[in-house]
Protein backbone atom coordinates (compact mmCIF):
# COMPACT_ATOMS: atom_id res chain seq x y z
CA UNK A 1 0.00 0.00 0.00
CA UNK A 2 2.61 2.51 0.60
CA UNK A 3 4.48 1.68 -2.13
CA UNK A 4 2.05 2.20 -3.96
CA UNK A 5 1.28 5.49 -2.92
CA UNK A 6 5.04 6.64 -3.32
CA UNK A 7 4.97 5.19 -6.54
CA UNK A 8 2.25 7.18 -7.83
CA UNK A 9 4.20 10.32 -6.34
CA UNK A 10 6.84 9.31 -8.37
CA UNK A 11 4.82 9.51 -11.39
CA UNK A 12 3.84 13.49 -10.15
CA UNK A 13 6.12 16.04 -11.49
CA UNK A 14 6.78 17.38 -7.81
CA UNK A 15 7.75 13.75 -6.54
CA UNK A 16 9.82 13.37 -9.71
CA UNK A 17 11.55 17.32 -8.17
CA UNK A 18 11.24 15.96 -4.50
CA UNK A 19 13.32 12.81 -5.62
CA UNK A 20 15.97 15.19 -7.52
CA UNK A 21 16.51 16.93 -4.02
CA UNK A 22 17.04 14.34 -1.97
CA UNK A 23 19.35 12.88 -4.55
CA UNK A 24 21.47 16.04 -4.02
CA UNK A 25 21.22 15.49 -0.62
CA UNK A 26 22.79 12.02 -1.01
CA UNK A 27 25.84 14.27 -3.21
CA UNK A 28 26.29 16.06 -0.73
CA UNK A 29 27.80 13.13 1.13
CA UNK A 30 29.23 10.96 -1.45
CA UNK A 31 32.10 12.64 -1.77
CA UNK A 32 34.01 10.66 1.09
CA UNK A 33 36.06 8.65 -0.94
CA UNK A 34 38.06 12.32 -1.37
CA UNK A 35 38.92 12.73 2.62
CA UNK A 36 41.37 10.58 3.00
CA UNK A 37 43.85 13.67 4.22
CA UNK A 38 41.62 14.60 6.94
CA UNK A 39 42.76 11.11 8.22
CA UNK A 40 45.56 9.20 6.83
CA UNK A 41 47.95 11.25 8.83
CA UNK A 42 46.62 9.43 11.75
CA UNK A 43 46.59 5.98 10.27
CA UNK A 44 50.07 6.44 9.17
CA UNK A 45 51.22 6.91 12.92
CA UNK A 46 49.09 3.87 15.03
CA UNK A 47 49.77 1.38 12.64
CA UNK A 48 53.83 2.59 11.88
CA UNK A 49 53.32 2.95 7.81
CA UNK A 50 55.88 4.35 6.22
CA UNK A 51 55.13 6.43 3.35
CA UNK A 52 54.81 4.01 0.40
CA UNK A 53 52.59 1.85 2.87
CA UNK A 54 50.51 4.72 2.93
CA UNK A 55 50.22 5.33 -0.83
CA UNK A 56 49.05 1.55 -1.10
CA UNK A 57 46.49 2.13 1.22
CA UNK A 58 45.31 5.08 -0.88
CA UNK A 59 45.27 3.15 -4.08
CA UNK A 60 43.35 0.49 -2.25
CA UNK A 61 40.66 3.21 -2.36
CA UNK A 62 40.53 4.29 -5.33
CA UNK A 63 40.66 0.61 -6.73
CA UNK A 64 37.05 0.44 -4.86
CA UNK A 65 35.96 3.09 -7.22
CA UNK A 66 37.12 0.83 -10.17
CA UNK A 67 34.36 -1.94 -9.51
CA UNK A 68 32.02 0.91 -9.78
CA UNK A 69 31.22 -0.98 -12.89
CA UNK A 70 29.19 -3.65 -11.23
CA UNK A 71 26.78 -0.72 -9.59
CA UNK A 72 26.19 0.52 -13.42
CA UNK A 73 25.52 -3.56 -14.55
CA UNK A 74 22.75 -3.72 -11.22
CA UNK A 75 21.43 -0.05 -11.93
CA UNK A 76 19.68 -1.93 -14.89
CA UNK A 77 18.23 -4.86 -12.71
CA UNK A 78 17.53 -4.05 -9.33
CA UNK A 79 15.64 -0.96 -7.55
CA UNK A 80 17.37 2.39 -6.61
CA UNK A 81 16.36 1.86 -2.63
CA UNK A 82 18.71 -1.47 -3.49
CA UNK A 83 21.45 -0.05 -4.98
CA UNK A 84 21.46 2.99 -2.39
CA UNK A 85 21.21 0.24 0.49
CA UNK A 86 24.29 -1.72 -0.93
CA UNK A 87 26.43 1.75 -0.74
CA UNK A 88 25.05 3.17 2.66
CA UNK A 89 25.94 -0.97 4.02
CA UNK A 90 29.82 -0.68 2.53
CA UNK A 91 30.53 2.72 3.79
CA UNK A 92 29.21 1.39 7.42
CA UNK A 93 31.49 -1.55 7.29
CA UNK A 94 34.64 0.25 5.08
CA UNK A 95 34.75 3.69 7.43
CA UNK A 96 33.19 2.09 10.43
CA UNK A 97 36.41 -0.49 10.69
CA UNK A 98 38.90 2.43 9.63
CA UNK A 99 36.89 4.34 13.04
CA UNK A 100 37.74 1.18 15.40
CA UNK A 101 41.47 1.45 14.07
CA UNK A 102 41.51 5.34 14.32
CA UNK A 103 39.97 5.07 17.87
CA UNK A 104 41.98 2.37 19.01
CA UNK A 105 38.83 0.44 20.12
CA UNK A 106 40.70 -2.39 18.35
CA UNK A 107 44.20 -3.08 18.19
CA UNK A 108 45.38 -1.71 14.35
CA UNK A 109 44.41 -4.44 11.90
CA UNK A 110 46.27 -5.96 9.53
CA UNK A 111 47.59 -4.23 6.45
CA UNK A 112 45.36 -6.18 3.83
CA UNK A 113 42.44 -5.96 6.08
CA UNK A 114 43.26 -2.36 5.70
CA UNK A 115 43.06 -2.42 2.24
CA UNK A 116 39.78 -4.17 2.08
CA UNK A 117 37.93 -1.70 4.33
CA UNK A 118 40.11 0.97 2.59
CA UNK A 119 38.24 -0.49 -0.99
CA UNK A 120 34.98 -1.33 0.12
CA UNK A 121 34.34 2.21 1.87
CA UNK A 122 35.81 3.89 -1.92
CA UNK A 123 33.27 1.54 -3.71
CA UNK A 124 30.36 2.78 -1.64
CA UNK A 125 30.23 5.87 -3.37
CA UNK A 126 30.16 4.38 -6.87
CA UNK A 127 26.70 2.86 -5.47
CA UNK A 128 25.41 6.19 -4.05
CA UNK A 129 26.23 7.98 -7.47
CA UNK A 130 24.65 5.39 -9.84
CA UNK A 131 21.44 4.93 -8.24
CA UNK A 132 21.31 8.96 -7.53
CA UNK A 133 22.55 9.74 -11.67
CA UNK A 134 20.60 7.04 -13.35
CA UNK A 135 17.25 7.41 -11.64
CA UNK A 136 17.33 11.07 -12.31
CA UNK A 137 18.18 11.61 -15.55
CA UNK A 138 15.28 9.06 -16.11
CA UNK A 139 13.51 11.11 -14.24
CA UNK A 140 14.27 14.11 -16.86
CA UNK A 141 14.78 12.94 -19.98
CA UNK A 142 14.95 16.51 -21.50
CA UNK A 143 17.27 18.03 -19.01
CA UNK A 144 19.78 15.69 -18.83
CA UNK A 145 22.60 18.12 -19.15
CA UNK A 146 21.36 20.17 -16.16
CA UNK A 147 20.70 17.43 -13.98
CA UNK A 148 23.91 15.55 -14.61
CA UNK A 149 25.83 18.98 -14.21
CA UNK A 150 23.95 19.94 -11.08
CA UNK A 151 24.60 15.97 -9.20
CA UNK A 152 28.14 16.70 -10.39
CA UNK A 153 28.80 19.99 -8.66
CA UNK A 154 26.89 19.07 -5.12
CA UNK A 155 28.95 16.13 -5.31
CA UNK A 156 32.11 18.37 -5.25
CA UNK A 157 31.03 20.44 -2.15
CA UNK A 158 30.94 17.05 0.18
CA UNK A 159 34.50 17.26 1.38
CA UNK A 160 34.22 20.35 2.12
CA UNK A 161 30.98 19.93 4.13
CA UNK A 162 32.42 17.27 6.00
CA UNK A 163 35.53 18.39 6.57
CA UNK A 164 33.74 22.33 7.98
CA UNK A 165 31.23 20.49 9.65
CA UNK A 166 33.72 18.14 11.70
CA UNK A 167 35.88 21.12 12.50
CA UNK A 168 33.24 22.77 13.76
CA UNK A 169 31.72 20.54 15.98
CA UNK A 170 34.40 18.20 16.70
CA UNK A 171 37.67 20.28 16.73
CA UNK A 172 39.06 17.99 13.26
CA UNK A 173 39.33 15.30 15.96
CA UNK A 174 39.95 11.99 13.15
CA UNK A 175 37.88 9.19 15.43
CA UNK A 176 34.99 11.13 15.07
CA UNK A 177 35.27 12.34 11.03
CA UNK A 178 34.95 8.69 10.84
CA UNK A 179 32.16 8.27 12.47
CA UNK A 180 30.42 11.28 10.32
CA UNK A 181 31.90 8.93 6.87
CA UNK A 182 29.90 6.19 8.63
CA UNK A 183 26.67 7.07 9.73
CA UNK A 184 25.90 10.12 7.85
CA UNK A 185 25.61 8.80 4.47
CA UNK A 186 23.33 5.94 6.09
CA UNK A 187 20.76 8.09 7.05
CA UNK A 188 20.96 10.31 4.12
CA UNK A 189 20.62 6.93 1.76
CA UNK A 190 17.86 5.98 4.19
CA UNK A 191 15.92 8.82 3.02
CA UNK A 192 16.38 8.98 -0.54
CA UNK A 193 15.02 5.24 -0.52
CA UNK A 194 11.87 6.38 0.13
CA UNK A 195 11.86 9.30 -1.77
CA UNK A 196 14.04 8.80 -4.75
CA UNK A 197 12.09 6.78 -7.10
CA UNK A 198 11.55 6.16 -11.06
CA UNK A 199 8.18 7.63 -12.35
CA UNK A 200 7.12 7.47 -15.32
CA UNK A 201 7.26 10.52 -17.43
CA UNK A 202 5.29 12.37 -20.06
CA UNK A 203 5.78 15.62 -22.29
CA UNK A 204 4.99 17.29 -25.66
CA UNK A 205 2.66 20.02 -26.37
CA UNK A 206 2.25 23.25 -24.90
CA UNK A 207 2.40 22.37 -21.36
CA UNK A 208 5.41 20.19 -21.96
CA UNK A 209 6.60 23.47 -23.37
CA UNK A 210 5.74 25.47 -20.20
CA UNK A 211 7.38 22.71 -17.84
CA UNK A 212 10.60 22.73 -19.20
CA UNK A 213 10.54 26.16 -18.98
CA UNK A 214 9.70 26.26 -15.48
CA UNK A 215 12.47 23.65 -15.00
CA UNK A 216 14.78 25.38 -16.38
CA UNK A 217 14.39 28.11 -13.72
CA UNK A 218 14.20 25.34 -10.71
CA UNK A 219 17.58 24.19 -11.81
CA UNK A 220 18.36 27.53 -11.54
CA UNK A 221 17.14 28.24 -8.42
CA UNK A 222 18.75 24.77 -6.86
CA UNK A 223 22.49 25.65 -8.96
CA UNK A 224 22.55 29.34 -7.36
CA UNK A 225 22.04 27.34 -3.77
CA UNK A 226 24.79 25.68 -4.59
CA UNK A 227 27.33 28.56 -5.36
CA UNK A 228 25.90 30.17 -2.50
CA UNK A 229 26.50 27.08 -0.21
CA UNK A 230 30.31 27.04 -1.62
CA UNK A 231 30.33 31.11 -1.20
CA UNK A 232 29.63 30.64 2.00
CA UNK A 233 32.21 27.50 2.88
CA UNK A 234 34.60 29.74 1.15
CA UNK A 235 34.20 32.50 3.85
CA UNK A 236 34.02 30.63 6.89
CA UNK A 237 37.58 28.80 5.55
CA UNK A 238 39.12 32.05 4.48
CA UNK A 239 38.03 33.90 8.31
CA UNK A 240 38.08 30.88 10.51
CA UNK A 241 34.67 31.40 11.82
CA UNK A 242 33.37 27.78 11.53
CA UNK A 243 36.00 26.28 13.59
CA UNK A 244 37.01 26.25 17.29
CA UNK A 245 33.92 25.40 18.99
CA UNK A 246 31.25 26.92 21.02
CA UNK A 247 28.16 29.13 19.84
CA UNK A 248 29.42 30.30 16.80
CA UNK A 249 30.49 26.98 15.31
CA UNK A 250 26.85 25.63 16.18
CA UNK A 251 25.39 28.69 14.07
CA UNK A 252 27.87 28.27 11.84
CA UNK A 253 26.50 24.89 11.24
CA UNK A 254 23.24 25.20 11.99
CA UNK A 255 23.02 27.75 8.72
CA UNK A 256 24.42 25.69 6.78
CA UNK A 257 22.40 22.62 7.60
CA UNK A 258 19.43 25.40 6.62
CA UNK A 259 21.00 25.77 3.22
CA UNK A 260 21.65 22.67 2.54
CA UNK A 261 17.63 21.76 3.03
CA UNK A 262 16.67 24.79 1.02
CA UNK A 263 16.63 23.00 -2.04
CA UNK A 264 13.20 21.11 -0.69
CA UNK A 265 11.42 24.15 -1.49
CA UNK A 266 11.53 23.83 -4.93
CA UNK A 267 9.63 20.55 -5.40
CA UNK A 268 6.99 22.52 -2.44
CA UNK A 269 7.02 25.28 -5.06
CA UNK A 270 5.98 22.74 -7.74
CA UNK A 271 3.26 21.19 -5.85
CA UNK A 272 1.57 24.58 -4.98
CA UNK A 273 1.08 24.74 -8.67
CA UNK A 274 0.46 21.38 -9.69
CA UNK A 275 -2.16 22.26 -6.78
CA UNK A 276 -3.47 25.02 -8.20
CA UNK A 277 -3.71 23.68 -11.35
CA UNK A 278 -6.05 21.35 -10.64
CA UNK A 279 -8.37 23.50 -8.76
CA UNK A 280 -8.57 25.89 -11.98
CA UNK A 281 -9.02 22.89 -14.21
CA UNK A 282 -11.59 21.37 -11.84
CA UNK A 283 -13.64 24.38 -11.92
CA UNK A 284 -13.19 24.41 -15.83
CA UNK A 285 -16.00 22.63 -17.84
CA UNK A 286 -15.88 18.98 -18.14
CA UNK A 287 -14.90 18.85 -21.98
CA UNK A 288 -12.24 21.77 -21.55
CA UNK A 289 -10.20 19.96 -18.67
CA UNK A 290 -10.21 16.45 -20.78
CA UNK A 291 -8.88 18.37 -23.88
CA UNK A 292 -6.46 19.94 -21.63
CA UNK A 293 -5.37 16.53 -20.25
CA UNK A 294 -5.30 14.49 -22.93
CA UNK A 295 -3.74 16.63 -25.52
CA UNK A 296 0.32 16.62 -24.08
CA UNK A 297 -0.07 12.42 -23.96
CA UNK A 298 -1.33 12.72 -27.36
CA UNK A 299 1.68 14.65 -28.76
CA UNK A 300 4.08 12.78 -26.65
CA UNK A 301 2.78 9.32 -28.51
CA UNK A 302 2.74 10.55 -32.00
CA UNK A 303 6.58 12.14 -30.94
CA UNK A 304 7.50 8.45 -29.16
CA UNK A 305 5.62 6.64 -32.67
CA UNK A 306 7.78 8.71 -35.17
CA UNK A 307 10.65 8.38 -33.50
CA UNK A 308 10.60 4.74 -33.17
CA UNK A 309 9.96 4.82 -37.24
CA UNK A 310 12.83 7.30 -38.05
CA UNK A 311 15.06 4.70 -36.47
CA UNK A 312 15.82 1.49 -38.81
CA UNK A 313 16.15 -2.26 -37.37
CA UNK A 314 20.49 -1.98 -36.81
CA UNK A 315 20.68 1.92 -36.62
CA UNK A 316 22.47 3.02 -33.35
CA UNK A 317 21.21 5.26 -30.99
CA UNK A 318 22.35 9.14 -31.10
CA UNK A 319 24.67 10.57 -28.58
CA UNK A 320 22.25 11.50 -25.39
CA UNK A 321 19.89 8.52 -26.15
CA UNK A 322 20.46 5.23 -24.07
CA UNK A 323 23.10 2.95 -24.87
CA UNK A 324 24.39 -0.53 -23.92
CA UNK A 325 28.14 -1.32 -22.65
CA UNK A 326 28.31 -2.85 -26.18
CA UNK A 327 26.88 0.17 -28.04
CA UNK A 328 29.05 2.07 -26.05
CA UNK A 329 32.29 0.69 -26.58
CA UNK A 330 31.58 1.08 -30.14
CA UNK A 331 31.37 4.43 -29.73
CA UNK A 332 34.02 7.48 -30.04
CA UNK A 333 32.52 9.29 -27.66
CA UNK A 334 32.62 6.52 -25.16
CA UNK A 335 36.57 6.30 -25.29
CA UNK A 336 36.96 10.34 -26.15
CA UNK A 337 36.07 10.76 -22.28
CA UNK A 338 37.53 7.93 -21.02
CA UNK A 339 40.91 9.25 -22.22
CA UNK A 340 39.54 12.51 -20.87
CA UNK A 341 39.26 11.25 -17.58
CA UNK A 342 42.26 8.87 -17.59
CA UNK A 343 44.61 11.91 -17.98
CA UNK A 344 42.45 14.77 -16.30
CA UNK A 345 41.34 13.65 -13.09
CA UNK A 346 44.13 11.18 -11.80
CA UNK A 347 46.24 13.93 -10.90
CA UNK A 348 43.97 15.88 -9.01
CA UNK A 349 43.03 12.94 -7.08
CA UNK A 350 46.80 12.21 -5.96
CA UNK A 351 47.42 15.31 -5.17
CA UNK A 352 43.95 14.81 -2.64
CA UNK A 353 45.05 11.63 -1.51
CA UNK A 354 48.96 13.03 -0.16
CA UNK A 355 47.42 16.42 0.83
CA UNK A 356 47.48 15.29 4.64
CA UNK A 357 51.05 14.22 3.84
CA UNK A 358 52.22 17.00 2.23
CA UNK A 359 50.93 19.70 4.80
CA UNK A 360 52.60 17.56 7.52
CA UNK A 361 55.70 17.73 6.00
CA UNK A 362 55.67 21.60 4.85
CA UNK A 363 55.27 21.85 9.07
CA UNK A 364 50.92 22.39 9.38
CA UNK A 365 49.94 20.30 12.20
CA UNK A 366 46.09 21.03 10.83
CA UNK A 367 45.61 20.56 6.70
CA UNK A 368 41.59 20.64 7.52
CA UNK A 369 41.59 23.68 6.02
CA UNK A 370 43.67 22.74 2.79
CA UNK A 371 41.06 19.87 1.91
CA UNK A 372 37.92 22.27 2.18
CA UNK A 373 39.41 24.54 0.12
CA UNK A 374 40.40 21.98 -2.75
CA UNK A 375 36.80 20.91 -2.58
CA UNK A 376 35.32 24.29 -2.83
CA UNK A 377 37.55 25.19 -5.88
CA UNK A 378 36.53 21.47 -7.25
CA UNK A 379 32.90 22.67 -6.88
CA UNK A 380 33.63 25.99 -8.86
CA UNK A 381 36.02 24.06 -11.46
CA UNK A 382 32.89 21.40 -12.06
CA UNK A 383 30.04 23.95 -12.73
CA UNK A 384 32.84 25.84 -15.03
CA UNK A 385 33.52 22.73 -17.04
CA UNK A 386 29.61 22.55 -17.23
CA UNK A 387 28.48 25.77 -18.06
CA UNK A 388 31.47 25.91 -20.94
CA UNK A 389 30.29 22.12 -22.28
CA UNK A 390 26.70 23.69 -22.66
CA UNK A 391 27.99 26.72 -23.58
CA UNK A 392 29.75 25.08 -27.29
CA UNK A 393 27.10 22.34 -27.46
CA UNK A 394 24.32 25.59 -27.78
CA UNK A 395 26.18 28.28 -29.24
CA UNK A 396 28.79 27.03 -31.34
CA UNK A 397 26.65 24.54 -33.40
CA UNK A 398 28.91 21.52 -31.69
CA UNK A 399 27.20 17.89 -32.16
CA UNK A 400 29.05 16.23 -29.19
CA UNK A 401 29.82 17.51 -26.10
CA UNK A 402 32.98 19.62 -25.47
CA UNK A 403 35.07 17.49 -23.31
CA UNK A 404 38.05 19.65 -23.36
CA UNK A 405 37.43 22.32 -20.28
CA UNK A 406 36.94 19.42 -17.82
CA UNK A 407 40.76 18.40 -17.61
CA UNK A 408 41.67 21.98 -17.42
CA UNK A 409 39.95 22.94 -14.55
CA UNK A 410 42.01 20.72 -12.61
CA UNK A 411 44.24 24.06 -12.65
CA UNK A 412 42.50 25.27 -9.83
CA UNK A 413 43.70 22.48 -7.89
CA UNK A 414 47.41 22.39 -9.71
CA UNK A 415 48.27 26.23 -9.12
CA UNK A 416 47.37 26.69 -5.15
CA UNK A 417 49.26 23.42 -4.76
CA UNK A 418 52.11 24.49 -6.43
CA UNK A 419 51.83 28.06 -4.87
CA UNK A 420 52.51 25.65 -1.59
CA UNK A 421 55.25 23.67 -2.66
CA UNK A 422 57.29 27.04 -3.50
CA UNK A 423 56.92 27.90 0.34
CA UNK A 424 59.48 25.57 1.81
CA UNK A 425 61.52 22.85 0.67
CA UNK A 426 60.10 20.72 -2.50
CA UNK A 427 62.20 17.80 -1.24
CA UNK A 428 60.25 17.40 2.12
CA UNK A 429 56.87 16.15 0.09
CA UNK A 430 58.90 12.91 -0.58
CA UNK A 431 60.33 12.40 2.86
CA UNK A 432 58.20 9.43 4.35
Amino acid sequence: MVAAALDAMAGTRWGRWLGLVTAVWVQCISGNNYTFSNYSHSIKTLMGLTQLQLNGLSVAKDVGKAFGLLAGLASDRVPTWLLLAVGSLEGLLGYGAQWLVVSRAVAPLPYWQMCVFLCLGGNSTTWMNTAVLVTCIRNFRRSRGPVSGLLKGYVGLSTAIFTDVCSALFADDPASFLVMLAVVPAAVCAVAMVFLREGEVGGGGADGREEEEEDGWCFAAINTLAVAIALYLLAADLTGVGGGGGVVSAVFVAVLLVLLASPAAVPAHVAWKSWMKTRKLANADVEEAEECASAPLLVAKATAAAAAEARGPGEKPVLGEEHTIAQALMSLDFWLMFASFLMGVGTGLAVMNNLGQMGVAMGYSDVSLFVSMTSIWGFFGRIASGTISEHFIKFVSFSHPFPLPSPYTKLNRKIPSAYYSKKKNPQRLLSP
